[in-house]
């Protein structure tokens, strides 16, 4: 019975030290520091990676606009911890309490901190479309997924967070005498894309629409509507682009053309196997990739990009 009662000490003893432990590695190994990008809007960089443990899934961007009465969040990181950091980072600049999280897409990188805000009192807005894929069993199977991969980070307690607004078209919010203006942009990167554009800050937050500096992640994209979308951002006028991934692009029509070059490259090779029955390890091999190979995550993603794109113009020509 003593050696019960003595096993029971040690666990709680390193349960304990388990979290402090975690909280030690949270504090040291991310770092997080806001960007100004106009007088009101900033955003926070994620690591040019894919997500593991090490990087707490820190591997997108959330941008932040402080109003005159709150502060309103451009997505919510892909773990509470990071989005209590963010929070933190939010309480150095100002007092003010977050009132929204404004959410671009249903993607994990994306809104695995949702519950963080949501705990914190934020209202989260959502393209309705979302929906779909809180439902589906990918989203119950990526969680599952990443409580194993990204512990301890993504652990039994994260949790899947609905939107309380959900959005069906264009809308404008006015929010602390900030004017937002909401855009669909789907199905593009996804089937929900929003931007979210600030005439006065003319900052744009494109989310997932733009990769800046590094391969996109395409998955299941309807890219031909993505091409569309990219073009359809340049009639923005903004003077700052916040992309999904990377920094922030002063130069919206050079900064664009990246990932739009990439998806129409994709296509076109791809497209051209499609049609000619061609195996896809052959047209693999056979496409040139010299432009995009040097970018980081290339490897990583380009042939998952390749083959994705390559069953979707399948889908096109029957």
């Amino acid at each position: 019975m003593r050696m019960y009662y003595f096993h029971r000490a040690v666990f709680a003893v390193l349960a304990v030290f388990s979290a402090a432990a975690a909280w030690a590695i949270d504090d040291a190994t991310v770092a997080m520091t806001p960007v100004q990008v106009a007088p009101h809007s900033y955003f926070v960089q994620g690591q040019s990676a894919l997500g593991s443990a090490a990087n707490q899934n820190f591997i997108s961007n959330a941008g932040f606009v402080v109003t005159d009465t709150s502060v309103v969040v451009i997505d919510a990181l892909g773990s509470p911890a990071l989005a209590r950091k963010l929070l933190q980072e939010i309480r150095r600049i100002t007092p003010k309490p977050v009132s929204h999280v404004l959410v671009t897409h249903y993607h994990a990188d994306h809104i695995y901190g949702l519950q963080a805000f949501k705990d914190a009192g934020a209202t989260i807005v959502a393209h309705r479309l979302g929906q779909e894929y809180l439902n589906s069993d990918t989203a119950r199977l990526r969680l599952q997924a990443s409580r194993q991969e990204l512990f301890p980070w993504i652990d039994d307690s994260t949790r899947l967070v609905p939107a309380d607004q959900w959005l069906d078209g264009a809308t404008d919010l006015a929010i602390g005498g900030v004017q937002f203006q909401i855009r669909p942009a789907g199905p593009s990167h996804s089937p929900e894309d929003l931007v979210f554009y600030l005439p006065a800050e003319r900052v744009l937050f494109a989310g997932d629409l733009v990769f800046r500096g590094r391969v996109p992640f395409v998955g299941q994209a309807d890219s031909k509507h993505w091409i569309t979308a990219l073009d359809q951002l340049l009639k923005f006028d903004a003077q700052v682009i916040v992309p999904g991934h990377g920094p922030q692009s002063t130069s919206a029509k050079e900064d664009l053309t990246l990932t739009r070059d990439y998806l129409a490259h994709l296509r076109r090779a791809m497209g051209e196997a499609a049609r000619n029955l061609e195996p896809f390890d052959e047209a693999y091999r056979k496409a040139d990739w010299s432009r995009f190979e040097h970018l980081p995550l290339f490897n990583a993603a380009n042939r998952m990009n390749a083959y994705n794109t390559y069953l979707l113009m399948e889908q096109e020509r029957d």
